[in-house]
């Protein structure tokens, strides 16, 4: 009989299915390639994604630090300064967001022109 080495609370039936679950999701992968540049502040996160709303940053922000991607810093100033930056795990993805980044480039137009199709389908 064969002996079953995965953790008892193991709930992923593969490793790919643990990445896409701690980095998935419409912003955490965008988050984590903001921070690649160094430490940011809240707000600086918030001016690089436009589109999310105080409340989804703060939500992702906090994912990504419960699952050790992402560090978080306080400082006593007032008022107070809050800073993220990757963890050592989370500076392991570089070269996994340095893909999904030039994959992007090279599929742009194309990525485009499928949703504007579907668009026009809708």
């Amino acid at each position: 009989m064969a002996h079953d080495t995965r953790p008892p609370t193991c709930t992923f039936g593969c490793p790919v299915e643990a990445v896409l679950d701690i980095i998935g999701g419409k912003w955490k992968a965008v988050i984590l390639y903001h921070l690649l540049d160094g430490t940011k502040r809240f707000n600086e996160l918030r001016r690089l994604l436009p589109g999310v709303t105080q409340r989804m940053l703060t939500r992702q922000l906090r994912e990504l630090e419960n699952d050790g991607l992402v560090t978080r810093a306080v400082y006593p100033e007032v008022p107070p300064r809050v800073e993220y930056a990757l963890s050592e795990m989370g500076r392991s993805l570089q070269p996994i967001l340095a893909s999904l980044q030039q994959w992007g480039v090279q599929n742009f137009d194309r990525i485009v022109a499928v949703r504007r199709q579907q668009a026009a389908n809708s």
